[in-house]
This record gives C-alpha cells, sequence and structure tokens, in this order.
C-alpha cells in the first residue's frame, strides 16, 4: 500500500471510530426532568421530589415551572428517557447507572453531594447528580431538593434570557430612550416600538399576532406622586390600557403584589390576569406584570406594564422574558 492509500485508510478508519464513539443529541423540553433513581427508592420519596421540583405560577391558571417523569433505572424505555436534555440522578457510587455518570465526569467528583456532569448519554444533556451513601433514604435526600430547585430554575431562566436576546439587543433604542424619554430598556432587535406623547410601546407579536403577543408599556407622571400601592397602580393601568389595540378587563383571582427596593428606590409590582370585556365576543386573556417606580431626579414616577398573550402554551419562559425586560429598565439624567 503507498503512502497516500495507507493516509487515507487511517483517516477513515479514525472518522469510522469517531462516528461510533459519537453519542447521540439529546431531547426534550428544557423544563422537562428525568428522575432516575430505584423504584423502592421512588417510592419512598417521589412526592417531595414532585413537590421540590414542581412548583407551581398563576398565569390564566396554575402551571407548573417544571415537569418531572420517573423512570426506573434499566426498565422499559430506559433507553430512549435516559438520553433526556435534563436529568436528576439519586444514588450511590455502588449503583450502576451512578457509575455511568461518575465516569464521565472522569474522577473529578470525590465526595457525596450535589454535581452537575453533561453528555453522559446525550450530547448537550446535563445530568444533576444527588451521590448519597449506599442505602440512603428521605431524610438523606431532602436537604438537597431545594437546592436542585433553585439550580435548575436559575439555569432555565438563564436559558431563556438567552433565547430572548438570540435576535441581538437593540442597544439604538436604547440610546434614543435614553436622549429623548428619560429612561432606558434593553430590547430584543426583534420588537417594535412607538411612541404616543409621553406613552411608549413596545411590542413582540412574532410569528402571528394570534398565537403570541409579548408587550410592554412605559409612561410617567410629573410631579411624582410617589409610591403607588394595587388600586392606584390598576387604575392607572386601566387608562394605559385604553392606548392599547387589546382592551383588557383585570382580574385579581390568584394576583400578587410586592413592595421591593429598585435602585435604592422604593417600587411597587402587582401580577395579575387580564381578560378581554364580554362584549368583545371571544375569550382572550394571559398575565401581566405593572410595576410602578419614582426617580426622584427627574420627579416622575413611571409604570412599566407588561403583558403576554400566548393561547395554548406554557407561559413561564415567556413571563421569564418580560420580567427580564422590566429589569433592565433605568432612570437617565
Amino acid at each position: 500500500m503507498n503512502r497516500t492509500r495507507a493516509t487515507i485508510a487511517v483517516f477513515a478508519a479514525t472518522l469510522w471510530i469517531a462516528a461510533c464513539d459519537e453519542k447521540p443529541l439529546s431531547y426534550g423540553d428544557a423544563n422537562s426532568i428525568i428522575a432516575v433513581m430505584s423504584a423502592a427508592q421512588w417510592e419512598a420519596v417521589g412526592d417531595e421530589v414532585y413537590d421540590a421540583l414542581e412548583p407551581t405560577i398563576t398565569t390564566v391558571r396554575a402551571e407548573k415551572t417544571f415537569t418531572v417523569t420517573y423512570q426506573e433505572p434499566y426498565a422499559e424505555f430506559w433507553d430512549r428517557l435516559r438520553r433526556f436534555r435534563q436529568t436528576l440522578v439519586v444514588g450511590s457510587r455502588e449503583d450502576e447507572y451512578v457509575q455511568d455518570v461518575l465516569a464521565e465526569a472522569r474522577d473529578e467528583i470525590t465526595e457525596n453531594g450535589l454535581h452537575q456532569v453533561y453528555d453522559v448519554w446525550s450530547s448537550g444533556q446535563t445530568v444533576t447528580l444527588i451521590l448519597l451513601d449506599a442505602g440512603w433514604g428521605p431524610d438523606d435526600l431532602r436537604p438537597y431538593l431545594p437546592e436542585v430547585n433553585g439550580l435548575l430554575d436559575g439555569q432555565y431562566r438563564r436559558y431563556a434570557q438567552n433565547r430572548m436576546y438570540f435576535s441581538g439587543v437593540d442597544s439604538a433604542l436604547a440610546d434614543t430612550l435614553s436622549l429623548e424619554a428619560g429612561f432606558t430598556m434593553y430590547f430584543p432587535d426583534v420588537y417594535r416600538w412607538e411612541q404616543r406623547d409621553s406613552i411608549y410601546i413596545f411590542r413582540n407579536d412574532n410569528p402571528d399576532p394570534s398565537e403570541l403577543i409579548r408587550q410592554v408599556a412605559v409612561t410617567w407622571r410629573t410631579p411624582a406622586p410617589g409610591l403607588l400601592e394595587q388600586d392606584a397602580l390598576l387604575d392607572w393601568r386601566t387608562s394605559l390600557v385604553a392606548e392599547y389595540n387589546e382592551p383588557q378587563d383585570v382580574v385579581l383571582e390568584n394576583s400578587g403584589n410586592r413592595a421591593y427596593d429598585f435602585e435604592g428606590t422604593p417600587a411597587y409590582e402587582v401580577q395579575a390576569m387580564w381578560r378581554n370585556p364580554p362584549e368583545r365576543g371571544w375569550p382572550a386573556g394571559g398575565p401581566f406584570v405593572t410595576r410602578t417606580v419614582t426617580c426622584d431626579s427627574q420627579d416622575r414616577t413611571y409604570i412599566l406594564d407588561a403583558w403576554l398573550y400566548a393561547p395554548g402554551k406554557e407561559k413561564y419562559e415567556y413571563m421569564i422574558q418580560l420580567e427580564t425586560l422590566l429589569d433592565t429598565f433605568r432612570c437617565t439624567s
């Protein structure tokens, strides 16, 4: 065999080995979790896992932030479900399925506790491992569950924010708002905007407004009336909604409110649901978040109103995106 043919043969063999070693792609939603542990242990702790990892938020109804599915190791569907994008594995070093995770970690995990390992059974996968002693029970697992929820929720929020800004940040709009309106916000490039006197409306209704609308509106009052709480804030929102294309009634059932500190200034927020007035003839609704912030240096009190229309869709990701946009608000000099 001449040198050229030998080189080609070696290269082809290398590609074949790499293809054999390549892991299949992970699948599943970013907020779907496959929980893996023995059947006996799941029987003892399953309800607590559900309670900890499936908290609910209120949109148009109670909605789980995550969905947990139990899978017994090596049982039916194991080969498929272990490839999910998000997998929670609980066990000890004696468990064969845990050994798979530790092998991928390449001896970096030396102690019990909470760990994350990537690409164990599929490419693009995150395995959250709770490593315990053999014979562990509910008391051993319980302290880790709030930490797992906080970890996964934080990662999901970053995922939602990254998806929102995938199109890029409209920094030119932020500069325009700073110079002309006295505030700044950072919207993705896909948002369009309009000004009606002192009312600024930012909207993303891609791919179709009958399927998905995300909208934020900002305006202010001066002299600043100071901190406005729920009733006064919702009255102001009602006058703002008159400028929208979609009339909205407020539904306060399962609503929430909070006073909080915003850049050293007292602020207030209401989260509730809107719905079309009955005379509109068709049912439509969704969640909204409305905030009031006072900027003493401008003698202005701002209202920031964000609302969502997403029929038939899970809404947690979109609410994270709207709250992230509101968090970018800043008063400018």
